[in-house]
């Protein structure tokens, strides 16, 4: 079973937010699974790449239809994004459509690449995604 902790082992010095519980966090059902990529053109715009990724999570709490959050990077690598899950896409499309989300997307679609992956998943459970996640983001 794959736990945030050796996720961390897996994929060798990867840094991640402990899991960020959003107001849909109970919720059990179908949900929607996304996980971000950002690689940046100049390593210097990983720091802030992250910063802002940190501000955004600020008001997570706050998202309606937000189960959970885990913000990743490997320095190392110059990697870094997230695995957010929702209840339904549309509640990922609103987060997405946000004007601070807009803003981050149009500062920094020139410096670097950004691939993203979303999926449903029957029945939440976090290490099941956290799986699924890791295999994605390894690849």
């Amino acid at each position: 079973m794959l736990t945030q902790a050796n996720l961390r082992d897996e994929l060798h010095g990867v840094l991640a937010t402990p899991w960020i519980h959003g107001p849909a966090a109970g919720h059990s059902g179908d949900v929607v699974v996304s996980v971000t990529e950002f690689v940046p053109a100049r390593r210097h715009d990983l720091a802030r790449a992250a910063a802002t990724g940190l501000r955004l999570a600020l008001g997570w709490f706050a998202m309606p239809g937000a189960v959970g959050l885990s913000l990743w990077s490997l320095p190392h690598r110059t990697r870094s994004g997230s695995v957010s899950v929702w209840v339904q896409e549309e509640d990922l499309r609103r987060f997405v459509a946000l004007p601070l989300h807009a803003e981050v997307m149009r500062r920094y679609r020139e410096r670097g690449t950004v691939r993203s992956a979303t999926w449903p998943m029957e029945r939440f459970a976090r290490e099941d995604a956290l799986g699924r996640a890791h295999d994605w983001i390894a690849a």
